[in-house]
Order: structure tokens, then C-alpha cells, then sequence
């Protein structure tokens, strides 16, 4: 199966009875989320390829039609934005790194906890591994942010395009590159394979990128 919104729906008759229900209850309720912005068969199509795309990579199946309606979800957004369909003018952060697993997300719920609200922040990797690291959840809860139910996922051109500052983790990942964005680099080890003290190390210079870049973009920090 490939990554392709305008797939046909005869790729999914190989899915069982459960996880079709799972999946229809999932457009269902993207229709009616965006139900002035994209007809059906488009909510349909792109619901069932963002399953196609996370089941091949996962390694966990549980929930996996909930987290491919949080995906639809968020590409929905991003069409709605690059399309001018959506009257939401909030700045979008999109962190990338190759795996999603670690630095993006690390990054991300401290962007989401901080901004609280002021920005939209979405993550992706090229390469997403099937889970969360877990060294990464254990150090994000010592401060409080519970990323437990994230998951890695796959960067598309279509969130690069709707995203207003695209920051890179120092792990040479790349994505298009799209006039008029703001792109940041940051160095950062890999958390991968480490201890919960080198975690630990990574967390606090995430931390303090996050806190920098919240100024820099001039949204209020919360406490």
C-alpha cells in the first residue's frame, strides 16, 4: 500500500470487520468536524490512507484507527490552511526528526505546554520507529508533561506547507524546502539507546531551545 490520499477504497478490503467499524466511526467524525471545508469521499480517502501509512510502521496495533483519525485530523488542518479554507490564523511549529520518537516529541510537549494555546505544534520524522522512547516519557513527567500518548508519525508535505517555522532536531533530517517558512536547526544528541541521566541532559537543552524560541516568536510563556 502506498501514502496517497486519492487511493482507491478497494485497498482496504483486507481490514477486518472491527477495525473498519473503528475507521468509518472515525470519518464520521471528521466528516462532521470539517464538513464545511471537505466533502466525504475526501475525509474517507485520507482517514484510511493515514492508517495505511502508521500501520506500516507500527509495532504496537492497539488504538491504532484513534491515532490514525488524529492524523487525518491534523492533515485535514493543514489543507484547510494551505487551501485559505480556514479562518485560523494561529502560528503553526512543526518539529522533524528522523525517528519522531524522542527529541520532536520531547520538543513538542514542551512547545504545547508552554505556548498554552498560542501556537499550534506539530511533530513528524522520515523514518518513524512504532513507539514513544520511554526514557523520553520518563524524563518529560519528571517535569510535569505527560507525552505518553503520543506517537511517532511521519511528516508530509502537506504539514511542511502549512507550518510557519519548521525546527530540525540536528539529526539531518530535511524537509521540503517551501519559500516564506522559518527553518531552525537544532544540535541536539540522540536520545536513543541513552541513559535517564544523558536524557535527562537532552530534556533541559530542549527545554531551554523551546523557552528561547517561545520568546523569540513573542508568544507569552505560561507557568
Amino acid at each position: 500500500m502506498t501514502f496517497d490520499a486519492a487511493s482507491g477504497p478497494e485497498l482496504y478490503v483486507a481490514l477486518s470487520l472491527d477495525v473498519r467499524r473503528a475507521l468509518e466511526s472515525g470519518v464520521a467524525q471528521l466528516q462532521s468536524e470539517f464538513s464545511d471545508t471537505f466533502d466525504a469521499e475526501t475525509v474517507q480517502r485520507l482517514m484510511y490512507a493515514s492508517y495505511d501509512k502508521l500501520a506500516t510502521q507500527a509495532t504496537v496495533r492497539d488504538f491504532l484507527p484513534l491515532l490514525a483519525e488524529r492524523f487525518a485530523r491534523q492533515q485535514l488542518q493543514a489543507r484547510a490552511k494551505i487551501n485559505s479554507k480556514s479562518g485560523d490564523e494561529t502560528l503553526v511549529v512543526l518539529f522533524l526528526c528522523n525517528h519522531n520518537a524522542g527529541r520532536s516529541q520531547m520538543a513538542m510537549g514542551f512547545f504545547n505546554h508552554f505556548a498554552g494555546g498560542g501556537a499550534v505544534v506539530w511533530s513528524g520524522g522520515s523514518e518513524p520507529q512504532g513507539v514513544i522512547n520511554p526514557a523520553a516519557i520518563a524524563v518529560m513527567a519528571e517535569r510535569g508533561i505527560d507525552i505518553s500518548g503520543e506517537y511517532p508519525k511521519p511528516w508530509t508535505g502537506e504539514l511542511v506547507q502549512a507550518a510557519d517555522v519548521i525546527v530540525t532536531m540536528g539529526c539531518g533530517e530535511a524537509g521540503p524546502d517551501v519559500p516564506g517558512r522559518r527553518y531552525e536547526d537544532w544540535d541536539l544528541d540522540d536520545p536513543a539507546g541513552e541513559d535517564l541521566p544523558a536524557v535527562r541532559l537532552i530534556r533541559d537543552e530542549i527545554e531551554s531551545r523551546v523557552r528561547w524560541l517561545l520568546g523569540d516568536l513573542r508568544i507569552p510563556v505560561r507557568p
